[in-house]
């Protein structure tokens, strides 16, 4: 019988897999138990479904896939015959059944396995489609101490939880793959806090980090003894790898104590987000750059900065496709943009091509008034144009629209709306002034960027335009920004009812309308690049709406 250890080593890995790429996640879990492991480590924790890569969707239905995961599975199991043991997450089938699993991989065999019980089916979760739930666990021995594995959801009621320290567990470990929202790391907070105060069992909480198609995992890991004060706190967005170290006292585990880093939050987490989204997304699909339209306004400038934050001006390729409605103060500022990101940067006057899809379409359009059709022509020869420039250097096209365009459909589809990928995509307007305003003053850690001013602030501060005709502003066509983007959160955020809106003190006519912009973009929203979610509720994985609805609120 194994004598119960009085202190442990345990090796945090917050770590950024990429879904689907089953060995090359293996040799990132390989190296990072061979680090570990010289290190001292006696266990090293890796997030949820880590050989697989979260979430893997309906990937995991693959037989061929899931077949690749148990290979890569028991090759590292067998290699822990010596050195650390590893507990890591994997798709997992039980008797015809499909499991989100953690295996205990130790004395160079599979020990122990654990299922996720609770699977989330809201928001951006679909887990009930492709696995099955498990029973409610038992904990994992190990070197003699009684490891309670919740996974993910399963901290975030108490049955699970319950369930563990009733059967005897004494150190809670929770795999997770957790996605960045606003203020998403105050209520995991309380979550861990309050699972911690029922079972008063300390509480290890490792998560994923890094950018999946529109998701962004940015990790944030913790721990919290059973007196619910933080042993350890991770950074966020980025990639780190450290020990902890356990030690028993009389009945109760307790982790000595490490770093302690603030949790990053508000403004500066979203622009984190945003960034750290746009880099793996390039980065992951094999891209060997961005190229996208900076036009002189304030949207293009931001995704300019977070493309060199994410990527390095070196990989950053602008143009400016100006027509006669283009604005000396648009060249003037998409100059000082480039330049002062240090990217490469060309001006291709458009004209040429306008006008000739004008003189093409002269005989079908005899008779009747230029109106939006001959404006959106420069939207679509814009897209056209950088969409070739992808074709021929193989760099992705960022598209530029924020999430006020992408709720009243203000963007022209095949024109603006074009690209493969857009970081600001979950960005009101407002917000989108907000990020440039602090990105001058501030950048990540590891942004690739240069510091300082690098979107002016006659920028930042002129009335936004998308200059397809004379003196055009946003306004002409949509409420006052501030008045738009409150009105919209009650609208997609929250839910709320017309006649709520309207109680607060919203001109009902106002009201109405954004309502009725937002309703009728559906078709556009449904086409439209995938992009970052940081807000509770992002087109596409979050909000999900018909395109043929005829319903309307009176």
């Amino acid at each position: 019988m194994t004598e119960p250890a009085d202190t442990l080593l345990i090796a945090i890995a917050q770590l950024n897999p990429t879904v689907g790429d089953v060995f090359g996640n293996l040799a990132i879990a390989r190296r990072t138990r061979q680090t570990a492991g010289e290190a001292g480590a006696d266990l090293v924790v890796f997030p949820e479904l880590f050989i697989a890569g979260y979430p893997a969707e309906d990937l995991v239905l693959k037989p061929a896939f899931l077949a690749a995961c148990q290979e890569a599975v028991e090759a590292l199991a067998a290699e822990t015959a010596t050195g650390p043991a590893v507990l890591i997450g994997a798709p997992w089938v039980e008797e015809g059944r499909l499991f989100n699993s953690v295996l205990l991989l130790e004395e160079g065999k599979i020990s122990a396995v654990r299922h996720k019980v609770d699977l989330p089916n809201y928001g951006v979760f679909d887990e009930k489609r492709v696995f099955a739930a498990g029973p409610l666990p038992g904990p994992i021995p190990f070197k003699g101490v009684r490891l309670g594995v919740p996974i993910c959801e399963d901290i975030w009621g108490p049955d699970v939880v319950e369930c563990l320290a009733e059967t005897g567990a004494e150190i809670l470990i929770v795999p997770n793959g957790s996605p960045y929202r606003r203020s998403v790391h105050a209520e995991r907070e309380n979550i861990a806090v309050a699972r911690v105060v029922e079972s008063h069992l300390p509480l290890l909480y490792v998560n994923q980090v890094g950018g999946q198609d529109e998701l962004v995992f940015d990790g944030a890991s913790f721990v919290l003894n059973a007196d619910r004060f933080p042993a350890l706190q991770f950074p966020g967005f980025v990639e780190r790898v450290r020990l902890s170290r356990w030690q028993r006292f009389e009945d109760t585990w307790r982790c000595l104590g490490g770093n302690l880093v603030e949790a990053m939050e508000g403004d500066e987490a979203d622009y984190a987000a945003c960034v750290v989204g746009l880099r793996d997304y390039v980065n992951k699909n094999g891209f060997p750059g961005v190229v996208l339209g900076l036009s002189g306004g304030i949207d293009s400038a931001l995704c300019a900065a977070m493309a060199v934050d994410a990527l390095g001006r070196e990989r950053v390729r602008c143009l400016m496709l100006p027509y006669r409605f283009t604005s000396e103060d648009s060249l003037k500022d998409a100059d000082a943009v480039a330049g002062a990101l240090g990217v490469s940067y060309e001006v291709v006057p458009i004209a040429p091509a306008v006008e000739g899809l004008e003189a093409v379409l002269a005989p079908l359009f005899a008779g009747t008034e230029r109106d939006v059709t001959e404006e959106n022509l420069q939207a679509r020869v814009r897209g056209t144009l950088l969409m070739s420039v992808s074709n021929k250097f193989g760099a992705m096209v960022v598209t530029t629209g924020n999430k006020s365009e992408m709720s009243t459909g203000y963007a022209t589809l095949y024109g603006d709306m074009n690209g493969g990928f857009n970081p600001i995509k979950d960005l009101y307007k407002t917000e989108v002034l907000r990020l440039a305003r602090l990105r001058n003053r501030w950048k990540p850690a590891e942004a690739l960027g240069p510091d300082g001013i690098v979107i002016p602030e006659a920028l930042i501060a002129k009335p936004p335009s998308a200059e397809l005709r004379a003196d055009q502003k946003d306004e002409d066509a949509l409420p006052p920004y501030p008045l738009l983007d409150t009105i919209l959160a009650r609208l997609v955020e929250g839910e709320s009812a017309l006649d709520e809106i309207i109680a607060e003190g919203f001109d009902a006519a106002t009201v109405a309308r954004v309502a009725r912009l937002l309703a009728g973009a559906e078709y556009k929203r449904r086409q439209a690049a995938p992009g970052v979610k940081v807000t509770g509720r992002s087109f596409g994985r979050d909000r999900r709406y018909p395109i043929t609805n005829r319903f309307r609120e009176a």
